[in-house]
């Protein structure tokens, strides 16, 4: 049986991850796991060689499953005692593996929609290369000229400031948005659905005007037969434009954003469809390696809560079907149909689960994560 790599992670996501693996998974499942633990005080104390240890070998082992974890902001770098403000783990690895992120809600029947006119759920495929995950920033401290140059003579001023504010920069390669344009076009056809894009190319006509046009030129050289085969559209527009669309839509279709724009409109589309804990993540690289996380925080709030020895309502869904992304995965590459029948049943006792009316509070339920988890177990 192949390995599975696994990335532990921070706060109350943390605490579930250990609930879910002792509940569901350790009792059935005799696992080959392959342990790294991003937790923050681990990632500063081996100077975050721990996050690429952690991205290399999820891709030598093929498939990967993370727990959330904390990026740290100035408030996080007194509160822990770090040594300094680490970038995003998830920044660091999506990097490595030069992947697509794909965000689709987890539909329960049962759970009211707050847009209820969508009746399929939305596919958010996000470009996890670049722009401000992997900018350089400064804070400027007084009156002076910013500039942006460039090795070969371009040079141009970006801001005379006239005393103290922020700056700046982000970039992007080519070989990235062509990989994300292919990833985003190979994913709407296996799903035959309608693959929209929208970025801001009105207003940044450099940075945004370059995907817009990489996305253009890879659909008509290397897809627009196959869409046409397929009964299905490509589809570009602004992302004002496409942001008001989407709420007027029936859904079913793949939405490819940039880098922030995905990050933040795959939290709207899952809050609509029920609750951030109501939405899978799944890292795709091009040659196919798999990395399956949560799409929500660490919910930072509940942990404190957990600290004081309260019961919490922390919703588990997300974490859970992120492990049964990588065992069905595992168990597709290995021809293993038990692991991949195993992940399948888990996943049908989840939502069993909720539509019995057991559910954490986020989803109008009373269950606290022990009950949840308990019920889930009956089931399985």
């Amino acid at each position: 049986m192949g390995r599975i790599v696994e990335l532990d992670g921070d706060e109350m996501t943390r605490i579930l991850w250990g609930r879910i693996k002792e509940e569901l998974l350790l009792p059935y499942l005799n696992l080959d796991l392959e342990y790294y633990d991003l937790g923050l005080e681990n990632r500063d104390a081996t100077d975050d060689a721990v996050t690429l240890q952690a991205a290399r070998a999820i891709r030598r082992h093929g498939v990967g499953v993370k727990c959330a974890t904390i990026t740290p902001n100035a408030d996080r770098l007194v509160e822990y005692g770090l040594k300094r403000m680490y970038p995003s783990p998830n920044a660091t690895i999506r990097s490595l593996l030069d992947g697509t992120i794909f965000r689709a809600p987890i539909v329960v029947p049962t759970i009211p929609r707050l847009v209820p006119g969508w009746k399929r759920p939305i596919t958010i495929a996000r470009h996890a290369h670049g722009d401000v995950y992997m900018g350089t920033e400064y804070r400027v401290p007084g009156p002076g000229k910013a500039e942006l140059l460039f090795s070969d003579g371009f040079r141009r001023t970006v801001c005379d400031f006239p005393g103290p504010g922020v700056l700046s920069a982000m970039y992007n390669l080519d070989d990235s948005v062509q990989s994300f344009a292919r990833s985003c076009m190979s994913f709407a056809l296996s799903r035959h659905q309608d693959l929209w894009f929208s970025c801001k190319d009105t207003i940044s006509k450099q940075y945004d005007g370059r995907f817009r046009d990489i996305f253009r030129e890879t659909f008509q050289s290397e897809f627009q037969e196959r869409f046409e085969a397929s009964g299905i559209q490509y589809f570009y527009t602004l992302i004002d434009d496409a942001v008001a669309r989407v709420m007027r839509s029936e859904g079913g279709f793949v939405w490819a954003l940039k880098n922030y724009d995905g990050d933040v409109m795959s939290d709207m589309v899952a809050a609509a469809f029920g609750s951030l804990a109501l939405m899978t993540s799944i890292l795709v690289s091009p040659d196919g390696v798999r990395e399956y996380e949560a799409a929500h925080g660490t919910v930072t709030r509940h942990y404190r809560r957990h600290l004081q020895g309260e019961k919490t309502s922390t919703n588990p869904v997300a974490t859970i079907f992120a492990w049964t992304g990588a065992l069905a995965r595992r168990g597709e590459l290995d021809g293993n149909q038990g692991m991949a029948g195993f992940a399948a049943r888990l996943e049908e006792a989840v939502l069993d689960t909720i539509k019995s009316g057991i559910s954490t509070r986020d989803l109008g339920g009373s269950a606290d994560t022990d009950t949840f988890l308990t019920a889930v177990r009956s089931r399985l």
